[in-house]
């Protein structure tokens, strides 16, 4: 199996797995699109200048997949908002996101879109309440951008930086990894922290 994974990465194939599983994260909140990105950033740090993947192209697949898939569930929430309406209604955490989120895109503080890039399913929770909530598009979308390029260059950061530092090895990525999860954790209890008026 790990002959398997490696012969994936260092194909060109990689961008296009990268692509779909963060492209479909925003859906699958469980798919490890993080884990997948810093495992090819490791890989790109042990090559040579020449090999499969390149930190840039990997960054830009990272990002551009982020953008679309939350503009995709934005798009599909917005058609079926009074559905998506009921059952985030159901749910008092959701209320609340939603309600922050509305707020939040509304005065122009986007850092919350950013933010939740980085916290366990809060991607999701943001794309699908933006467009539930039929936010306006311009509001939204350029917070997404710059949380899809931020969570993208962190990303690939943690996995060529952990590779330098530690080696292209298994312990250079679970340390990039672990520093993955530890930003989303950190940026769940900001989210939770974060005021709910202006």
């Amino acid at each position: 199996m790990l002959e398997q994974v490696g012969s994936l990465i260092g194909s060109p194939w990689i961008y296009a797995v990268v692509t779909l599983s963060v492209l479909l994260d925003v859906f699958l909140p469980v798919l490890p699109s993080g884990i997948l990105v810093i495992t090819a950033a490791t890989a790109a740090a042990a090559g040579t200048a020449t090999d499969v993947p390149d930190v840039l192209v990997l960054t830009l697949c990272a990002a551009t997949a982020s953008v679309l898939g939350d503009l995709v569930a934005y798009r599909l929430a917005w058609r079926g908002g009074a559905r998506l309406d009921r059952a985030i209604s159901r749910s008092r955490r959701l209320t609340t996101a939603q309600e922050r989120l509305g707020a939040a895109l509304a005065r122009g503080g986007g850092a919350l879109v950013v933010l939740a890039r980085f916290a366990p399913a809060g991607r999701s929770v943001v794309s699908l309440g933006a467009g539930a909530a039929q936010r306006r598009a311009r509001d939204f979308l350029p917070w997404s951008a710059l949380a899809g390029l931020t969570w993208a260059c962190y990303s690939v950061s943690l996995g060529y930086i952990g590779a330098h530092w530690l080696g292209a090895s298994w312990l250079g990525t679970a340390v990039s990894v672990g520093a993955l999860f530890g930003a989303g954790a950190g940026a769940a209890y900001l989210m939770r922290r974060e005021p709910r008026t202006t």
